[in-house]
């Protein structure tokens, strides 16, 4: 059998800037590899709902150039059933780019343009590279640009990311209301500031967190209606250079139904080909969910701190050993990662934020780190919400000992009294008795200021007695 030779196993792309030499069966092309040596910085790729989602909108535009006249049925059909295999999960080593580049995506938008161009080549019955039959620019990117495709996948994959997160925050809550109507009986002290303050329920600081949670996954699940909007057909600055009236409606359409998702063209597509707020406002949705989980993530940690010199209140469950020096410690260690998680929420907004602000004209050259930041934050919140809520707050118990405990101290007692007996009075009882909550009681009733049913029945309705 004959030995291939160097030049058979490569072949060679040029450009208007030089040529390369590529495997001879390398499915991505010139675009690709300029970008892989331009721009080998973060060590992660472009996030692969991007990568599908871009694929999704060349389908729908082979469709609508085809319906336009414009691209041949046996290319549109070459270019759909290699999107079809993309889409299936094939071919993962062909999108190699990284997710920081310059250029505003192009060379994520070349790299797809390559690939699809070669795997619909094979279809035809062509070698990789052999771009007379089918033109990675000419017809695989027909009527688009860089410029109205990748924003318009980054709001495909934001909001399938979006839904998923909602429903991830509705579990929480779901599971937080369940505690909430578990703990109702179990009275608990309440702080401000670290302090004590007044009785409240076990039940009551779960239902507060379940509301908290509730507007987050409203919030998220609203802001989709603004991802709607599409420049996709706006071409480069949005005045649809370069494309066909009949295919900017039908690409439309056509990307409404290959997704599933109530997508809608632009009116003023040079609106959304250069300025991104959308997504600020979607990465500020994100934040405030960061710092309800980091409050909430606190409290478990404080209630759960123990076992022996801290609150006592709660039990997380015991994962896994928290110590190599000390014997028999257990760290709270979801709250811990929910709250490193959350953080870096709030670290992605802050980019996502700047990266926004500095779109200059018509353009937006920074939209692939907002891409990167964004899809991130929505996939690492949805992982985190699932796992505080299945290895946490599902499982986690109530101690009443330990938070009956923080209730005998007069300084309770005294706040829960002083509108019947007078503020300067309980004030002068509690520094009298400090921790001492029975002989505050005592003397409250031998004082004359409260008789012994009524100050029973006060303290019944403020939860410090049965």
């Amino acid at each position: 059998m004959k030995k291939e030779t160097e030049k058979e196993r490569t072949r060679r792309e040029e450009d208007p800037i030089g040529s390369v030499e590529l495997p001879k069966d390398c499915l991505y092309g010139i675009e690709t590899k300029r970008a892989l040596e331009n721009f080998p910085v973060s060590g992660r790729k472009t996030a692969k709902e991007l990568i599908d989602a871009i694929v999704l909108i060349k389908k729908a535009a082979a469709l609508a150039n085809r319906d336009a006249g414009l691209l041949s049925s046996e290319k549109a059909e070459a270019i759909g059933a290699a999107c079809d295999e993309v889409l299936s999960g094939d071919y993962a080593d062909a999108f190699p780019t990284d997710a920081l580049q310059g250029g505003a995506g192009t060379s994520t938008n070349m790299n797809v343009n390559e690939v699809l161009a070669n795997i619909g080549l094979r279809h035809m019955g062509h070698a990789c590279g052999d771009y007379r039959w089918l033109h990675p620019l000419d017809d695989v990117n027909m009527g688009q640009s860089t410029n109205d495709v990748y924003p318009t996948a980054l709001r495909i994959a934001a909001i399938r990311l979006v839904r998923e997160l909602s429903g991830a925050c509705s579990r929480l809550q779901e599971s937080l209301q369940l505690r909430e109507n578990e703990f109702e009986h179990i009275p608990k002290l309440g702080r401000t500031e670290m302090m004590d303050a007044v009785p409240i329920t076990l039940g009551e600081e779960f239902g507060a967190y379940a509301q908290a949670i509730a507007r987050d996954r409203w919030r998220i699940y609203k802001v989709e209606e603004r991802l709607r909007q599409i420049n996709l057909g706006g071409t480069a600055v949005g005045g649809g250079d370069n494309r066909s009236r009949k295919y900017m409606y039908k690409v439309t359409e056509y990307l409404r139904d290959l997704s599933g998702l109530g997508l809608a063209r632009a009116e003023y597509p040079m609106d959304l080909t250069q300025n991104n707020d959308v997504f600020v406002e979607v990465s500020g949705l994100l934040k405030a969910l960061a710092v309800n989980l980091i409050k909430i993530c606190t409290d478990l940690r404080w209630m759960n701190s123990g076992p022996f010199g801290g609150l006592g209140e709660i039990r997380l469950a015991p994962l896994q050993e928290g110590s190599t020096i000390m014997p028999g410690k257990v760290n709270p260690v979801i709250p811990e990662m929910a709250t490193q998680a959350a953080l870096q929420v709030i670290a992605d907004d802050c980019a996502i934020t700047g990266c926004a602000a500095l779109g200059s004209f018509e353009l937006n050259a920074f939209l692939p780190l907002i891409a990167d930041r964004i899809l991130d934050a929505l996939k690492l919140l949805c992982r985190t919400v699932d796992l505080l809520r299945t290895k946490c707050i599902d499982v986690l118990e109530a101690d009443p000992d330990g938070c009956r405990r923080h209730l005998d101290s007069a300084l309770i007692v005294a706040t829960v009294v002083s509108p019947y007996i007078g503020y300067e009075k309980a004030s002068a009882l509690a520094k009298e008795f400090g921790g001492d909550r029975k002989s505050f009681l005592q003397a409250v009733v031998e004082r004359g200021y409260l008789s012994k049913e009524k100050l029973d029945i006060i303290l019944k309705k403020a939860k410090l007695e049965e």
